[in-house]
């Protein structure tokens, strides 16, 4: 077993080795692109992104928390490429007025530059099936739920107010490659063809059913992009031709089909295959219909593609349940963003940080572990190459071990040492 060497000390606390990632001169840049830089007195823009990534790591439940913590360590932070603590009222003036879409070219552009530092940075979703070469893209939103204070910009139902996140996930990487941050009133099928604009040739995409838009999916076929998704229960349609005769294991029907109202027809005027197999959800086989531009395919990797979907699923709870995006600091829709933002922020730098060492444990374990240490002076990457680490192979033993004086042990029987 490799012999590995407890954590040094740093001349910087975690939090601003973690904030190092960020590159030196990107925050002032964009400041001065969405004119934060003018508005900015003593609290600047990049002590405005540390406070956010602090209020991230450490669960804060309110602007207070924030301010306090950082007041508090306020020697430490200095040390942070020169952050500054901010006011309460200094930071919730600054999360209301300031361009939230700083943040996220931020995330954007640390996101490119960490990829061009390490072009392997990211972990193959599990799901995925080995034999897809070419990239394959998840496309789902989650919604968010806020509180009646957001009625204004984000009202969703008739007394309720939620914020949407739609995002294009490459499940190669485990990382984003396109999202909207925007109020939840926006059908699905509305930002589809945002997410996919960048979508090359041979490139595949992962859609649920409340993508399903005829006109979009043939303009994506037209591209020469491959998508896979579910067929809506009414969905009308003739076949064309069958691919198998009887059912053979799971797979139950393949079908080449045509569309048969005029206006889906017009839309969508090429053939489609549908695939109807049992898919095993949570132990029970369930019949689903599957329809794809790809008739190439086995029947089997239409299913198994549209199961790997379930990757994006996988990355929404990882999110929502390890970082700071569901309790917010503010109610307009500029703070909610500055908020969502910087959660999909730390997630890279945290995820890049992780892998540098060959972490093995999972997210929630990294971020827990680096949250306890925050403010200490050690180096990260020490620690996290030592942590969980133990001395040789531990064995399982009948009867606990007993202390003893020196010369009063009982005799031991046998030569072997373990």
């Amino acid at each position: 077993m490799k012999n590995k060497q407890p954590a040094t000390k740093s001349k910087f606390c975690v939090l601003a080795q973690v904030c190092d990632l960020i590159p030196g001169n990107l925050v002032s840049k964009l400041a001065r692109k969405y004119g934060i830089e003018t508005q900015a007195r003593t609290f600047t823009a990049w002590s405005h992104v540390v406070a956010l990534l602090y209020a991230q790591l450490t669960h804060a439940i309110g602007l207070n928390d924030v301010c306090d913590g950082l007041r508090h360590h306020a020697g430490l932070l200095g040390g942070v490429r020169g952050a500054a603590a901010p006011a309460r009222n200094t930071l919730s003036h600054a999360n209301r007025t300031r361009d939230s879409s700083m943040m996220e070219d931020l995330f954007w552009a640390t996101l490119k530059h960490l990829q061009s530092q390490r072009p392997d940075f990211g972990l193959r979703y599990s799901g995925l099936p080995r034999r897809f070469k070419k990239a394959v893209y998840a496309i789902d939103s989650t919604t968010i739920a806020l509180l009646a204070n957001s009625m204004d910009w984000a009202k969703h139902r008739r007394r309720k107010a939620a914020a949407k996140c739609h995002l294009r996930l490459d499940l190669q990487s485990f990382l984003p490659a396109c999202a909207i941050i925007e109020e939840a009133s926006h059908h699905d099928d509305t930002r589809a063809q945002q997410l996919c604009a960048a979508l090359k040739d041979g490139e595949i995409a992962l859609f649920d059913k409340a993508y399903v838009n005829f006109e979009h999916l043939y303009v994506l076929a037209c591209r020469g992009v491959f998508w896979v998704t579910r067929a809506k229960d009414n969905m009308s349609f003739r076949v064309v031709k069958k691919l198998i005769r009887k059912p053979a294991g799971k797979i139950l029907q393949d079908d080449l089909i045509v569309l048969k109202t005029p206006k889906s027809r017009k839309q969508y005027p090429a053939r489609l295959r549908r695939v109807v197999m049992l898919v095993e959800i949570n132990g029970k086989e369930v019949e689903m219909t599957f329809i794809t531009n790809n008739v190439e395919w086995a029947a089997s990797s239409v299913g198994a593609l549209y199961q790997a979907r379930w990757g994006i699923e996988v990355f929404f709870k990882k999110i929502k349940q390890t970082l700071k995006v569901c309790d917010f600091l503010g109610h307009n829709k500029e703070a909610i963003r500055w908020q969502l933002w910087s959660a999909l922020l730390l997630y890279v730098l945290l995820r890049y940080q992780g892998q540098a060492i060959a972490w093995p444990h999972s997210f929630a374990r990294l971020f827990t572990m680096i949250r306890g240490v925050i403010w200490d002076r050690i180096s990260l990457c020490g620690l996290l190459d030592f942590y969980g680490t133990a001395r040789g192979r531990w064995r399982m033993r009948a009867v606990p071990e007993a202390a003893f004086l020196p010369g009063f042990a009982p005799p031991a029987y046998g030569t072997a040492t373990g």
